[in-house]
């Protein structure tokens, strides 16, 4: 995108250039109680799609992992334990704080032989071509500015043979669910973040950026325009999330 372009956060129109200064302000904000948050807000089951996203993504002893927004590090620290001593984790995030919570966590846990950490655009991701066995984004993606150019990135890095997974909050099937989830997603969780985070704002916006975020149809024909070949989708509860496959033949 060009300086001069638009896009979406949550569901204000802004300048392109603007929005990963805001997105970075978001995270600011939330990092020290996103562990908690993300408990609260999933009632905790956030981490059974994480382990489903880390069974799609066949880890092997001795790969080389890119996670791009690792937040607090939940799939890295899997991946950390998959590869072993011989392959390496590259944890990322474009925003520091995160980022490091995330460090602070890994050391905590011991894992420290095989991470390696740095802060990284998506959109712009410094590493060679050909570089990376498997690609992870987890509830990323909807904070990107242009995430084709992200999706085209990481085939970029990623080696032939690899895969890239893109878990993300989708589109829920069917309008009953569709209810109760946006009642939920706009006058709860707001509610939640004023509470726990003391930052309402924040949480509205999360919840704006997941309706802007294309849905899974639109989302896998992404990541086939980026050059990703059988590229599939699994709906987890109801579709309220989707764990996105894409590989590279």
């Amino acid at each position: 995108m060009t300086e001069n372009e638009s896009t979406h956060f949550g569901f204000q129109t802004i300048k392109a250039e603007e929005k990963a200064q805001r997105v970075r302000a978001v995270f600011d904000s939330v990092a020290s109680r996103y562990d908690l948050m993300n408990d609260l807000m999933s009632f905790g089951i956030h981490r059974l799609w994480k382990r489903f996203a880390v069974e799609l993504a066949g880890i092997r002893r001795g790969q080389k992992i890119l996670d791009l927004a690792s937040g607090t590090g939940d799939l890295a620290a899997r991946f950390a334990g998959l590869v072993g001593p011989d392959g390496l984790v590259v944890m990322t995030d474009i925003n520091e704080s995160m980022l490091n919570q995330g460090r602070v966590r890994m050391a905590d846990e011991g894992l420290v032989g095989n991470v390696c950490y740095t802060q990284v655009n998506a959109e712009q991701i410094p590493f060679p071509d050909n570089s990376f066995d498997c690609i992870t984004i987890a509830f990323g993606l909807r904070n990107v500015t242009d995430k084709q150019q992200a999706l085209n990135e990481m085939y970029r890095v990623l080696r032939p043979g690899g895969r890239v997974l893109v878990l993300e909050f989708s589109h829920p099937r069917g309008k009953p669910l569709q209810s109760l989830y946006d009642f939920y997603s706009f006058k709860f969780l707001p509610k939640i973040g004023k509470v726990v985070a003391n930052d309402e704002a924040s949480y509205r916006y999360l919840a704006e950026s997941i309706r802007m975020h294309p849905d899974q149809d639109t989302l896998k024909g992404m990541m086939e325009q980026a050059g990703l070949e059988r590229c599939d989708y699994h709906n987890l509860t109801g579709g309220i999330v989707a764990v996105h496959r894409g590989f590279k033949l």
